[in-house]
């Protein structure tokens, strides 16, 4: 090749605001492979059927191209500019993870990856793919074998350089290309992400079971979620930061400085009082362009009530009762659960009298200890 690889890829990497940019082939350790077929059996992966459909497409790059040769990984960081476990203290105000208070990284990478794919054909032939989580393509392990980073104890990739805090885009190519080395595992014995999940869901280091994940519960999961959780989800409205934040580490970690995916001052942490007074209109609005219009509005309000009932803040019982009589099962009995952890036993039993609905699930969470 006439032109360096090397060169040409960190140029253009900072030239599209990606933080490092890295080599590695198509092929995924046997290891990556046992691990995920473990995932998927033990039903580590709850309602994301979707998962258990493409299994056999994830286990290789070549099983979504047969001609692909070379991945190369892109990363960018997004750090916070404070700890988000900071904000669980906050109550009253929804908590929304650290990835989706800015513009939604997948399109805004994608657009930028094929505008670098569209140059790397022009210069070095071949052809390509683009992913950026929207394709059965297993990023991280692909990242670790780059040298990006190593997956940590709690599944996530981990930098030296910018701690836990990485989005990843692969462009796939049919062309070989010099390789750089992987990155070994720097954990050692530290287990923070283990210890200080919530909900314990990591069976054990390495492993997620993502039935347990908060993240799983607020984002992923469609429906009534199980009692256990509810006091553990504290504030958390869209997703959890909790293992990500803890990890040492996130010392050498920079803040993120890419205006191009900032949302103005739209701050990460809102009044629940503001969100449960949400349209389903305004909630679109509100969040247009961001991972959480993802949830859909009634998932987002069954999170929201979840909060409101661990805000120990009785101010928010009249807007609470509004969903009483909502046409969502799940935020039905999110709103009973909220106003027993808010109302005074006797205002409770008024409510029960006047609300009372033989439904199973209705029934159930009214006569709930």
């Amino acid at each position: 090749m006439t032109i360096k690889i090397y060169p040409w890829l960190e140029k253009i990497a900072k030239q599209y605001e990606f933080d490092t940019v890295r080599i590695t082939d198509s092929n995924l350790p046997d290891e990556t492979k046992s691990n995920l077929r473990h995932f998927i059996e033990n039903g580590y992966h709850g309602e994301m059927k979707w998962m258990a459909d493409s299994l056999e497409r994830r286990l290789s790059p070549e099983k979504i191209w047969k001609s692909v040769k070379t991945a190369i990984i892109f990363a960018k960081n997004y750090g916070p500019a404070h700890n988000p476990i900071d904000d669980i203290l906050q109550k009253k105000y929804g908590n929304i993870s650290v990835y989706a208070r800015s513009k939604d990284y997948h399109s805004v990478m994608k657009g930028r990856l094929k505008q670098i794919a569209g140059q790397f054909v022009s210069k070095f032939r071949g052809e390509v793919k683009v992913f950026v989580d929207t394709a059965p393509l297993m990023e991280k392990p692909l990242a670790v074998k780059s040298g990006i980073g190593w997956q940590g104890k709690h599944t996530n990739l981990v930098s030296k350089k910018y701690g836990s805090w990485l989005f990843l885009g692969v462009i796939l190519t049919n062309i070989k290309l010099p390789l750089n080395n992987a990155e070994e595992d720097h954990c050692g014995t530290c287990q923070k992400c283990i210890d200080i999940c919530p909900t314990n869901a990591f069976p054990r280091p390495y492993q997620l079971d993502a039935r347990r994940c908060i993240s799983y519960l607020t984002i992923e999961f469609d429906g009534i979620i199980d009692t256990e959780y509810r006091k553990l989800i504290g504030n958390r409205i869209f997703g959890c930061d909790d293992c990500l934040a803890v990890c040492p580490w996130n010392k050498f970690a920079q803040t993120a400085s890419d205006t191009k995916m900032q949302l103005g001052q739209r701050a990460g942490l809102m009044p629940l009082t503001t969100l449960l007074s949400l349209s389903e209109q305004q909630f679109r609005e509100l969040f247009v362009g961001t991972p959480v219009r993802r949830a859909g509005y009634n998932k987002f309000i069954r999170n929201c009530l979840i909060a409101a009932g661990n805000a120990a803040d009785r101010t928010l019982i009249p807007t609470i009762l509004k969903f009483l009589d909502h046409e969502t099962l799940h935020v039905q009995v999110m709103a009973i659960w909220a106003l027993r952890q808010l109302c005074e036993e006797k205002t409770f039993q008024e409510l029960k009298r006047e609300w009372y609905d033989p439904h199973e699930a209705l029934a159930a969470e009214w006569n709930a200890n």
